[in-house]
């Protein structure tokens, strides 16, 4: 939808009331419960998962590879193969965390371009950043930090497509946009 078909639209945004914030358990997942006046005038909770700016990197090999990390991930429960990437820390622009995160986790650079975000999902605070290398190579070892067990993996990029396909990363969006914009799909 455009910006001129939203001015058109009867929907309106929803006035807060306010926000409180927890931690989880383990201090890693933020929920935020916020209150807003619906446009009807009756009020209404929402929980949201909270959460800055995160970042994920397509990065291609000079031979077309695939350059993916394997890691164990809580959410889904097992081992994946998947996009380099994390948390933009505060004060890093998201290529500058794009860099390091690719650098950490698999010990390859690149040259690093943004090509655009989306949100985590409708009930999250959640901004999702997606970043192409190009022309990667291995200049050092991987580095991983704090509870990051993972290694560096190398596919095909037909092979990357048909774990698009299948469902099988947690950052099959951010895939998507990223091959779109290379003409790669």
């Amino acid at each position: 939808m455009s910006q001129d078909e939203a001015v058109d639209s009867t929907i309106r945004r929803w006035e807060p009331l306010s926000e409180t914030s927890s931690r989880g358990p383990s201090g890693y997942l933020r929920i935020l419960t916020r209150r807003y006046v619906l446009p009807d005038g009756r009020i209404s909770s929402w929980d949201l998962v909270g959460g800055g700016n995160t970042v994920a990197v397509l990065a291609l090999t000079d031979d077309e590879h695939v350059v993916l990390v394997r890691q164990f991930r809580p959410g889904p429960g097992t081992i994946l193969d998947e996009m380099p990437g994390g948390y933009v820390e505060s004060g890093d622009t998201p290529a500058e965390a794009a860099r390091k995160e690719l650098l950490e986790e698999t010990g390859y650079a690149g040259e690093i371009h943004i090509l655009g975000s989306t949100w985590l999902s409708a009930s999250a605070t959640t901004r999702r950043h997606v970043a192409v290398a190009r022309n990667c190579r291995r200049v050092a070892s991987p580095t991983p930090v704090g509870d990051e067990f993972c290694e560096p993996v190398l596919i095909s990029l037909a092979r990357f497509r048909q774990r698009l396909r299948e469902g099988s990363m947690t950052d099959v969006d951010l895939g998507y946009l990223a091959l779109d914009h290379l003409n790669l799909l």
